[in-house]
C-alpha cells in the first residue's frame, strides 16, 4: 500500500486525502469558482493545510453531459496553473486528464499522479505515457464517456463486472512496467444512484485485487439528489460517505474540503482502536 511520487513514499495503510482544485467553468460543484491566479493559489494553500497529501488539478469537466473541451483549451487551463502551484508550494500534484498528451507534458513538469476518468479506454496512448514516466496511475471505471455514461447503466453483475474490467486493465497496465495502481469504481459514472449505493455498501469487495483504493463521492449527486439539496448543500452527506468508505476499505479520499475528511479520517483511527 505504498506508492512513489516524485521520490516520495507515501503509505496509503493510513488513509489519505486528495484534495480538488477544478479549473473548469462548468464543473458541478466549484465551477468557475477560481479563476485568478489569486484564487487558484490560495486555494491550493487551503488544501495543502488542512491536509491533502497531494492536489488533484482538473482542467475538463467530466460530469455527466460535460461539454466537449478541446486539447488547446485543456493545455491553456492547465499547464500555467501547474507550474505556478509547483514553483510556489512544489506538492504532489495529481492531474486530473483521460488524454496521453497532457499526462506526458503534464509530467514533464512536475506532476506525481495521473487520474484517468477513462481508464485508458478514451486514449490508447495513455497506459505507455504511465508507464514510461513510471508514475503512480489512478485507474477508473467507466462505461462509455461523460457525454453517454449515464445511458449505460446495464450490468450482468455490478460487482463481477467492475472487478473483469479492472482485472483485465490491471494485466494491461503491469505488461507496460507501471508499478503504482490506485483503484476507483467511479461513483457516478455509468451508475445509477442505488447502483451507487450498491457500490458504496460492497467497496470491501474490491480489496481481493490487492490495490489501494480511492473514493470520490465528494458533494456528487448520489448525496444531494437523495437529500433533494444542491451541491452546495451536500458536505454533511460527503462526510457521511466519507466515513462508510473508509469502513469499507477506503485508502484515499478525494475531497473538495479537505479538513472535514481529514476529520473522518481521525475519528474512524480512534474508533478503530477498539475493535
Amino acid at each position: 500500500m505504498t506508492i512513489n511520487c516524485n521520490g516520495n513514499l507515501i503509505d496509503l495503510s493510513v488513509p489519505k486525502v486528495m484534495g480538488i482544485l477544478n479549473l473548469t467553468p462548468n464543473s458541478f460543484y466549484d465551477g468557475n469558482k477560481y479563476t485568478s491566479d489569486v484564487e487558484i493559489l490560495s486555494q491550493a494553500e487551503k488544501l495543502l493545510s488542512e491536509g491533502a497529501f497531494c492536489i488533484d488539478i482538473g482542467a475538463y469537466s467530466t460530469k455527466p453531459n460535460a461539454e466537449y473541451v478541446s486539447i488547446d483549451e485543456e493545455k491553456t487551463r492547465l499547464f500555467p496553473v501547474l507550474e505556478k502551484i509547483l514553483k510556489e508550494f512544489n506538492p504532489i500534484i495529481s492531474v486530473d486528464t483521460f488524454r496521453s498528451e497532457i499526462a506526458d507534458k503534464a509530467i514533464d513538469m512536475g506532476a506525481a499522479i495521473i487520474n484517468d476518468v477513462s481508464g485508458g479506454t478514451l486514449d490508447e496512448n495513455m497506459y505507455n505515457v504511465v508507464a514510461k514516466h513510471n508514475v503512480p496511475y489512478i485507474l477508473m471505471h467507466i462505461k462509455g464517456e461523460p457525454k453517454t455514461m449515464q445511458n449505460l447503466t446495464e450490468y450482468n453483475n455490478l460487482l463481477t463486472d467492475i472487478s473483469y474490467y479492472f482485472s483485465g486493465k490491471i494485466v494491461q497496465l503491469r505488461e507496460k512496467g507501471v508499478n503504482d495502481i490506485i483503484l476507483d469504481v467511479g461513483f457516478g459514472f455509468a451508475k445509477t444512484l442505488a447502483q451507487n449505493y450498491e457500490l458504496l455498501h460492497q467497496l470491501a469487495y474490491f480489496k481481493w485485487l490487492n490495490l489501494p483504493l480511492m473514493v470520490g463521492v465528494s458533494r456528487k449527486s448520489m448525496i444531494y439528489k437523495l437529500l433533494n439539496a444542491s451541491p452546495q448543500e451536500a458536505l454533511n452527506g460527503t462526510s457521511v460517505l466519507h466515513t462508510l468508505s473508509l469502513n469499507n476499505g477506503a485508502n484515499i479520499l478525494r475531497a473538495h474540503d479537505v479538513k472535514e475528511a481529514i476529520e473522518c479520517i481521525k475519528i474512524m483511527e480512534e474508533y478503530n482502536k477498539y475493535e
